[in-house]
């Protein structure tokens, strides 16, 4: 096995310290080049488009503690409310720190047959695990990380559990990477354990392991905005930001590549400005492209069928890769396919949130739905998972819910393409512009809120809320409007059968049933005569 060695400022002392992976992951080679102009041949595959709907188990050691998401970062700030939660349930984090997170993480009751099984009838047409988070411990067998699922906590192969469940239910795999900002994202660790090197583990329960493999801060803090005691983050890579050492990043590239070629995910989602390391060194993300979409080339004779999502992006961007979204969505239709990722409550699990009832609602993911297939898009819901692998009552009956609906409207759902409109009402007519990487997913609708789309010679109406009155006019239907398809030959509605309708130039009024058919949405199959 060959070693790496690197050269660290290390408290103001050149120390060499040995890292603890092999050679490097050769980048694949094919037709896709580490270039801009080469990986803009990807297309977004069609399965991918016509699945709609997916759901992410965004699970790892952070929650062991059970207090919300970015746990790792402020346990280690005590302005934080996290911080004082951890000074209360566990002491100072320079005794009890992140690594003893990952130690206590168990899993004990996790399930991953039963899980999948389960969304897969919630109506999810592909699932996502983490691959690793910001916390840096990776949640498979990986030999570019000592801190790892197998080694250390649960000791199981996160990865391969979820994987092989998607296998046997036929669920195609997701995979998110978030390892790259581990650099500045642990910097308040300096202050107690960040700093610790093997050396320092005689003695302890990990000895042995080298801290600086997963912590990463034998480095000088950021400057600028980011300060000492700071509760935010350096996300990008200026404005002061402590820049990644070689050996840092390409440690992340070889996880990366090794995890490719050990699961072949079918999508890969960065949490990244564009890709790892934009802003401060393109060759990673460039090279992890390449060999993703080379490696499912030749697996899939010659075409490339997978995924890759950054946040974001630019148009160019989007060339080469797809549009994440986080909680929220564009307020128009896209030209280029993309994806809202959202949760259920915070991203890593929060008691919280299930104490105080603030989880999202069927109705609140259902309307999403929609509204985002309207748009050109697919959904991604996370479903928080506790400590010990399970999800709790609430969300299951939540999902529940969403089965309800799916099981009679998801064939509007499913392989359907946007319609010459996305919607008619008041919210599609209002601005509603993305903040940041998206934070703009709090609307609220009305059954006077209709949204489209189309299959075949099929177009698909969905009121955004089930109407409380028994007609329901659509007015891009009216035979005076501009994207009126002629004269309507029939109407059904899923979950009840075919339904009275007139139509006339202000629009297409649809008799309702006396008695609701669901709670949450009104779906219309509309066919127009032929001309």
């Amino acid at each position: 096995m060959n070693k790496l060695l690197k050269n660290v400022m290390l408290c103001g002392t050149i120390t060499w310290i040995t890292a603890s992976c092999t050679s490097n992951v050769p980048v694949a080679k094919g037709d896709f080049k580490p270039n801009w102009e080469s990986l803009k041949q990807w297309e977004c595959p069609e399965w991918f488009k016509d699945a709609k709907f997916g759901i992410w188990a965004h699970w790892g050691p952070q929650c062991q503690a059970e207090t919300g998401d970015w746990y790792a970062r402020h346990m280690y700030y005590e302005d934080h409310w996290q911080g004082q939660h951890h000074q209360r349930v566990y002491g100072s984090p320079g005794e009890y720190g992140l690594k003893e997170l990952c130690r206590d993480w168990k899993a004990e009751n996790w399930n991953p047959d039963e899980l999948v099984k389960f969304y897969k009838s919630v109506g999810a047409r592909y699932f996502f695990t983490l691959g690793q988070h910001h916390d840096n411990f990776d949640l498979w067998d990986s030999p570019y990380q000592e801190w790892n699922s197998v080694n250390i906590g649960p000791k199981k192969d996160i990865i391969k559990g979820w994987a092989d469940a998607c296998k046997k239910y036929g669920l195609p795999l997701g995979i998110s990477m978030h390892g790259s900002h581990t650099w500045t994202w642990l910097e308040g660790s300096q202050k107690y354990d960040g700093n610790l090197t093997k050396e320092d583990g005689k003695g302890t329960w990990w000895e042995g392991l080298d801290p600086q493999e997963l912590y990463a801060q034998c480095h000088e803090h950021s400057t600028g905005w980011e300060k000492e005691g700071s509760i935010h983050s350096q996300w990008g890579w200026e404005n002061g930001a402590s820049l990644p050492s070689e050996e840092y990043k390409m440690k992340f590239q070889n996880r990366v590549l090794e995890c490719i070629n050990t699961f072949h995910p079918d999508m890969i989602y960065f949490d990244d400005t564009v890709l790892p390391f934009y802003g401060c060194d393109e060759s990673i993300g460039l090279n992890i492209l390449a060999h993703y979409y080379n490696t499912s080339a030749r697996l899939n004779g010659g075409q490339q069928q997978v995924v890759a999502m950054g946040k974001v992006l630019q148009e160019e961007h989007k060339e080469l890769m797809m549009w994440d979204v986080e909680r929220g969505a564009p307020d128009k239709a896209q030209e280029k396919y993309w994806q809202t990722c959202t949760c259920l409550g915070a991203w890593h699990y929060e008691q919280g949130i299930y104490e105080q009832n603030r989880y999202k609602s069927a109705q609140q993911v259902i309307s999403m739905l929609i509204d985002i297939v309207s748009k050109n898009g697919n959904l991604l819901l996370s479903v928080p998972v506790r400590a010990d692998g399970t999800i709790d009552d609430k969300e299951i009956a939540i999902l529940e819910g969403i089965k309800e609906w799916m099981d009679v409207n998801g064939q509007a759902i499913y392989g359907t393409r946007p319609w010459k409109i996305f919607g008619e009402g008041p919210s599609a007519e209002a601005n509603n512009p993305i903040n940041a990487q998206g934070f703009n997913e709090n609307n609220n609708y009305s059954a006077a809120d209709i949204r489209f789309v189309q299959r075949n010679d099929t177009v698909f109406a969905f009121t955004m809320r089930y109407p409380e009155e028994k007609i329901c006019t659509i007015k891009s239907f009216g035979t005076a409007s501009e994207h009126c398809s002629g004269k309507v030959k029939s109407v059904s509605m899923s979950g009840y059968g075919s339904v009275a309708f007139t139509q006339d130039t202000e629009g297409l009024t649809i008799n309702l049933p006396k008695a609701k058919i669901n709670k949450l949405a009104a779906t219309f199959a509309v066919v127009f005569e032929k001309p």
